[in-house]
């Protein structure tokens, strides 16, 4: 059946390739990407909505509230153990920095099981009450939607990226039923750098999407009523920012905190037990930090503070304002730390949605207490409105994103001075403490990230010494007698030879111009290899970086260079004409991604 299937599928490829370009094909391609993307988007929402549903009303037990204490545990529990039986070909990985590293290093390839593992894993794990978001594991499964049919129809990385983007923008789309923000977002965070014919398969692939997901679930994710903003109110906004870009500085610090806890917990049911118990007693002491969180911030643009403690053990503190206060900045900092540790205990998900939580949370705290203290009277759902945008814009560096998904989401079009105004604050403020977003750094830190803003360290970190190393030179023994080689010095194309000794350590070099000028004098000494070699003017290890190379050469003023092992042990040379061929190439590889 599967050869009939590849089969087939060639024959359709043979066929269009006679019928239409490869370009006009592409949008033909987006749309397909956008229905699937749009049905993705559907069964997620709504299978970890069924769950949430049962669990909290679907059935009655005398002693049902008891396990909520374990439910977060158990939504663990479940994601780890469907991963470990079921992927066993692939690597079962999480968050969007691998749908980057499949862009940078793995020609646009995401493993085809991310398109149904994501949706699975991540349905059980929010649904059972984990406190991360649905959108990054619904752009994974949209990225592997598209790689798979850029793949399926042949078509070469530069089309293959661009749908692995279409995708993705298509998840973004279905899941929040913004279009416009799925667009912004695959050209802010997949590619940096494109050209405007770009755009007509992302319109195409995230309108599709959006008309596709709301014909399976309809259920608006805010309401926002408001008049629109005053003038006298920018500062206010500023101050927002500010805290906001700070609590994303915060937030990215204690990211790497906890993961680091998590990390030295090797057997990976102690980790679920652990991080379950904590996240479910979280959970317990402050309800919203229950799954993905919305419900919260629906409660609060409508003017219902008190329901940020009704569920509580503290609902009978619900009237009081500094207790809101008091109860919202808690539960804050405890959904910073609800979410890192679904993440690091084996759940899947993001913080794409925790940080519009988190930055709602900071817009309505900043305002309420404002008001409260008398301060001045601002619209309380217009502050919770700009802190989801600057949070998103400070947490995920993405603040185009930001600002026209709070915008679609929300229906506040109104404000857009207000959420560019924030967004762009918490951005260069956490960027000047994080070049990198939590999504990146990690890549920047082992080379491996797509980045245009440094293109040339970008490139020669994609690009790894062993693999330029040339290894077919003659090579000598100090010991040689000169006479005794002369023949198969002759016979070969190279200038320089390496000189090692009895026990292949490397000792330095030999260069065809003595050779030459010993053998054309006409004395009869007989000379040894050892008295005519050099000493190298420089060596490199193996596992040196690129920028390393270049710098030892321009710093000795040659062009090629003897490589050793970690033992100095000869492995060959690497020159300037192969880190510069492999340069033009990685190059113009980055240029056809963009086309």
């Amino acid at each position: 059946m599967n050869v009939r299937l590849v089969n087939y599928i060639d024959a359709l490829n043979q066929y269009r390739r006679t019928k239409i370009s490869n370009r006009n094909f592409l949008v033909i391609a987006a749309f397909i990407v956008g229905i699937l993307g749009g049905c993705a988007a559907a069964l997620l929402k709504s299978l970890t909505h069924h769950i949430e549903s049962f669990l909290q009303s679907g059935f009655e037990w005398q002693y049902k509230y008891y396990l909520y204490l374990f439910f977060p545990m158990i939504g663990i529990l479940l994601s780890v153990m469907y991963t470990r039986r079921f992927i066993r070909k692939g690597k079962f990985e999480t968050g969007l920095t691998p749908v980057l590293f499949a862009i940078s290093k793995k020609s646009s390839i995401v493993e085809p099981h991310n398109i149904y593992s994501q949706i699975i894993t991540s349905a059980l794990t929010v649904g059972f009450g984990g406190s991360v978001g649905l959108e990054s594991p619904i752009v994974t499964s949209g990225s592997g939607i598209g790689s798979l049919v850029g793949r399926l129809l042949g078509l070469s990385y530069r089309e293959t990226t661009m749908l692995l983007a279409c995708g993705a923008a298509a998840g973004i789309a279905g899941a929040f039923n913004s279009p416009i923000a799925g667009i912004v977002f695959a050209i802010e965070i997949l590619l940096p750098e494109f050209t405007i014919p770009a755009f007509i398969p992302l319109l195409l692939s995230a309108a599709t999407a959006a008309v596709v997901a709301r014909l399976f679930y309809t259920e608006q994710l805010f309401f926002l009523v408001t008049e629109g903003w005053m003038v006298s109110a920018l500062p206010y906004y500023v101050v927002l920012a500010l805290l906001i870009g700070l609590f994303s500085i915060y937030f990215t610090k204690i990211n790497y905190l906890v993961k680091s806890f998590f990390y030295k917990i090797n057997h990976p049911y102690k980790k679920i037990v652990i991080g379950g118990l904590m996240l479910g007693a979280l959970v317990f002491l402050f309800p919203t930090l229950y799954g993905e969180g919305y419900i919260t911030i629906r409660n609060l643009l409508g003017g219902n503070y008190e329901a940020m403690l009704k569920n509580s053990i503290f609902a009978a503190y619900s009237s009081i304002p500094f207790a809101i206060i008091l109860f919202t900045f808690t539960t804050l900092f405890a959904k910073s730390f609800a979410t890192l540790i679904t993440l690091s205990a084996g759940g899947n998900g993001g913080v794409f949605a925790p940080s519009l939580i988190m930055g709602g949370l900071i817009g309505f705290l900043f305002a309420f207490t404002i008001n409260t203290l008398g301060i001045a009277q601002l619209n309380v759902a217009n502050f919770i409105v700009a802190g989801m945008a600057a949070a998103l814009s400070g947490v995920m560096h993405a603040p185009l994103t930001g600002i026209f998904l709070i915008a679609e989401i929300t229906g506040g079009y109104i404000l857009m001075v207000p959420l560019m105004i924030t967004s762009a604050i918490s951005y260069f403020i956490s960027r000047s403490s994080n070049k990198y977003s939590i999504y990146t750094k990690s890549l920047a830190e082992s080379g491996t990230l797509l980045s245009h803003e440094d293109k040339d360290s970008t490139v020669l970190n994609m690009m790894k010494l062993r693999y330029l190393v040339e290894k077919d030179f003659l090579i000598l023994n100090e010991e040689d007698l000169l006479s005794e080689r002369i023949v198969e010095i002759l016979q070969t194309k190279r200038n320089l030879f390496p000189v090692l000794s009895a026990t292949q350590e490397f000792k330095g070099l030999l260069y065809m111009d003595d050779i030459v000028r010993i053998t054309s004098s006409r004395t009869e000494e007989q000379h040894m290899v050892k008295e005519l070699m050099h000493a190298a003017p420089g060596v490199l290890l193996e596992n040196e970086s690129l920028k390393s190379v270049l710098a030892k050469m321009e710093a000795k003023n040659v062009w090629i260079l003897p490589v050793l092992n970690q033992k100095g042990g000869f492995i060959g040379f690497v020159s300037k004409t192969a880190v510069f061929n492999k340069y033009r190439d990685l190059l113009r590889r980055q240029a056809d991604y963009m086309e």
